[in-house]
């Protein structure tokens, strides 16, 4: 079962992102195969909602972590191997009769090309599983008893068929005339390609697993507990945005009793980039990798949304208020059909007026409060919409990042505190860039 996601939410969080450099997915994709990023890439768009698969996944990974294993193989064996194994046309197969005394000439004189790339595949493959059998001997023992034994086991039991037998107790670097091609051609590429291909997969989820312990090691990140949905738990320690140079960690505890948010602060004070860290740890947590945390528990949730960075829909000529209405509208109808939603919704009805923004934030944040299986996190600028909550609900709890003043200049700790803030430094920042000045003066 996977978790409800949608695109906004992996645009907001910057999963993907437009540069791959810049996205969270980036940070884990330190695989050694394509293969491996492929399979990388699904495992993040479609996070688990299982309790028992998340579990499953966090203890494999947390296997390697602990044992440091290196990646047993090299990465360029599979691009030769993927590319041979893609190619099924009948007419490129080889042939025990086709081995004539022309072919042997072109082998000889090395104009037979074609040839050439399928013996190159096919002794990658070869090669791929001899190295997985060593792989699977030196580990079987002490894997005995992990998450990670049943796909070792099954790893296995495929290279143990006698259609493998005789590949197996080749040599690496593996050398075959034209015969034992020919009839190991037909075994990997037409015959019982459906297990080799079993087989690579297997080697890279293998891929994954090391890579993401690697970063897990390098990066200090933590495997969070996952607990039962029931429980609508989610705690946080040490919480930071993996992606910036020196981030500023947070803590933060939500239970049923206090299962909404209102989040307020300054520009600049960090919200937003709060938001997107817990976002970001709710989403790895989900896919059973650790997180940029100390110390993290969490409720298995149905789905994550986020509305951070809502564009305006120029297309449909909706204007930003409207299409904040359509997003609310939408996180409506999944509170409808899911028992347990995490929603994040940074600066609620910012396209609207003070007055409407105001009237809308404390009547859909206390419609958010009647849901007590769910979690939200909203922010906003409005703090009467906080003070006017907090005489109407009693689960929601009232957090802020607050500006100090070192004389007319703002200084932001990023750190969260318990209450309303009451910054307002706009005019501040205005007048310390001198715009007002430089208007006056016509400088522009």
């Amino acid at each position: 079962m996977s978790l409800i996601i949608d695109k906004q939410t992996l645009d907001d969080l910057n999963i993907f992102g437009k540069r791959d450099n810049d996205a969270v997915y980036a940070i884990f994709n330190r695989t050694y195969t394509r293969g491996g990023a492929g399979v990388l890439e699904q495992m993040f768009r479609y996070p688990l909602a299982n309790l028992e698969d998340i579990r499953k996944r966090s203890s494999i990974i947390y296997y390697f972590f602990t044992h440091q294993t290196s990646f047993p193989f090299q990465g360029e064996l599979f691009d030769a191997a993927e590319s041979y194994l893609s190619d099924t046309d009948e007419r490129s197969r080889l042939s025990a009769q086709n081995n004539t005394l022309g072919r042997r000439f072109n082998q000889v004189i090395g104009a037979d090309t074609a040839f050439q790339q399928v013996v190159k595949g096919i002794v990658s493959v070869i090669e791929i599983l001899i190295l997985l059998q060593e792989f699977i001997h030196t580990s079987m023992q002490e894997t005995e008893g992990s998450s990670y034994a049943p796909e070792i086991r099954a790893a296995q039991e495929i290279l143990m068929r006698p259609h493998f037998e005789q590949l197996l107790q080749e040599k690496i670097p593996v050398k075959i005339d034209y015969e034992k091609a020919a009839a190991y051609d037909r075994l990997l590429r037409f015959v019982h390609i459906a297990e080799v291909k079993k087989l690579l997969e297997a080697v890279y989820r293998l891929d994954v697993y090391i890579s993401v312990a690697m970063v897990a090691r390098q990066r200090g990140f933590v495997f969070p507990e996952a607990l039962e949905s029931e429980l609508h738990i989610m705690e946080m320690e040490g919480v930071y945005h993996p992606k910036l140079a020196k981030p500023v960690a947070n803590d933060i505890a939500m239970l049923p009793h206090s299962n909404i948010v209102f989040l307020t602060g300054a520009n600049m004070a960090g919200k937003s980039t709060f938001m997107k860290s817990l976002g970001i740890a709710i989403f790895l947590a989900h896919t059973g990798f650790p997180v940029p945390a100390s110390r993290m528990r969490f409720s298995v949730c149905d789905g994550l949304l986020t509305t951070i960075n809502l564009p305006d829909n120029l297309n449909m000529g909706y204007s930003h208020f409207y299409t904040e209405v359509l997003r609310v509208k939408k996180m409506a109808a999944e509170l409808e059909n899911a028992r347990n939603l995490f929603i994040i919704f940074d600066e609620l009805f910012r396209g609207t007026n003070v007055k409407d923004a105001y009237e809308a934030t404390v009547a859909i944040t206390a419609a958010f409060a009647s849901q007590p299986n769910c979690m939200f996190v909203v922010s906003t600028h409005i703090m009467e919409a906080g003070e006017q909550l907090a005489t109407e609900c009693e689960n929601i709890q009232f957090l802020y990042l607050p500006t100090l003043m070192e004389g007319d200049k703002p200084v932001y700790t990023h750190k969260l505190g318990s209450g309303i803030s009451a910054d307002r430094h706009g005019m501040i920042i205005i007048n310390n860039e001198g715009i007002l000045d430089i208007l006056r003066n016509g400088q522009f």
